[in-house]
């Protein structure tokens, strides 16, 4: 090593093993979470155990407030099915509203699907009252604390995923998938029915437990060196395949295909997918998304839950990175308004 590369360890390793307690993942760019040295006597396992306990600590505390039977179907499968999750005729209001107007856009591609997305902010909540009722709902929201494990207020975005758009790259979102060592909300308000030849969300039922298999499975990843395997799993973003999901006990990922108005609530630490679509076409929901650092042991105390702040994150957000695009990057290109089902 330079002599300049060891002055930059000497005064990085204070940082890096801040980072330790926090959410950071990646096996490929953390010197010390990408150790196999450290990783053989065990930090990648305690740091997995150790978010996994204080999930559950704090999950116990939260239950109270969910609706039994959501908690019963989330606690068995990792996720919760809701059909006709808002009344008939605020859900055909809610939609239409969305769906037929022009908002400010941004979108990103990944192999040869777009993602489009549209902060739901004060602008829009204004303008359609039924997405600001359902967004408040007392037991909605009980769902998604629960999922997130804490008490604070998810992202919410209108999310359009084109599908067989062209592109020489597979879609990376269609490859079973972790989103991180320790566990995350996501949740889909689908505006519009989703067929199996539409790419549906799939997920492994069970996956969300970090069970002994799954401990083990993660201790033997974590030894891996992390530049011959995949980037995105080196990067804390685990891909698996039949064989993996076998040692870990699981199955398959199963589809959920699904009519509109159906709210499907996920931890995301668990394994799932975008269900590869076999026609060109859009799926358009509500998207949401919390997740915070797996070590800290109290429910709330998020400032950026603050109502008058919580729903002006995203902006906030886009505009910072778009500031230090040429630090951190910025995959989110402004497209101008465009309506959700715009091409």
């Amino acid at each position: 090593m330079s002599v300049t590369g060891t002055i930059k360890s000497v005064l990085m390793a204070p940082v890096w093993t801040a980072q330790l307690a926090t959410g950071a993942k990646s096996f490929l760019d953390h010197p010390l979470i990408g150790s196999q040295r450290l990783n053989r006597r065990g930090l990648h396992r305690a740091r997995v155990r150790l978010a996994d306990r204080l999930c559950r600590w704090r999950r116990r505390r939260l239950a109270r407030h969910v609706p039994r039977e959501w908690r019963e179907a989330f606690d068995r499968d990792g996720f919760v099915k809701i059909e006709n999750v808002i009344p008939e005729e605020d859900f055909a209001a809610l939609r239409d509203a969305v769906l037929n107007t022009s908002w400010p856009a941004r979108e990103m591609r990944q192999g040869d699907a777009i993602t489009r997305r549209i902060a739901i902010d004060p602008e829009m909540l204004k303008a359609v009252p039924e997405l600001e009722r359902f967004l408040a709902r007392k037991d909605i929201n009980a769902l998604f604390h629960y999922v997130a494990s804490f008490r604070t207020t998810p992202l919410h975005y209108i999310q359009t995923i084109v599908s067989n758009c062209g592109g020489d790259d597979p879609d990376p979102q269609e490859t079973v998938h972790a989103d991180s060592f320790h566990s995350s909300m996501k949740a889909w308000l689908f505006l519009r029915p989703v067929e199996e030849e539409d790419g549906p969300f799939t997920y492994v039922p069970g996956s969300h437990r970090f069970t002994p298999e799954r401990l083990e499975w993660e201790h033997q990843r974590s030894l891996a060196d992390p530049k011959v395997i995949d980037r995105l799993s080196a990067r804390g973003s685990p891909r698996v395949n039949s064989a993996m999901l076998s040692q870990m006990k699981l199955g398959d990922a199963i589809k959920l295909a699904v009519p509109e108005n159906t709210l499907v609530v996920a931890d995301t630490g668990g394994f799932h997918a975008r269900g590869p679509a076999s026609r060109s076409g859009e799926r358009v929901e509500i998207w949401s998304y919390s997740r915070r650092n797996p070590f800290l042991p109290w429910l709330g105390g998020d400032l950026l839950s603050i109502p008058g702040i919580a729903e002006r994150r995203i902006g906030w957000l886009w505009k910072l990175r778009d500031r230090l695009e040429k630090q951190i990057g910025q995959p989110w290109t402004p497209v101008g308004k465009r309506r959700p089902i715009d091409d």
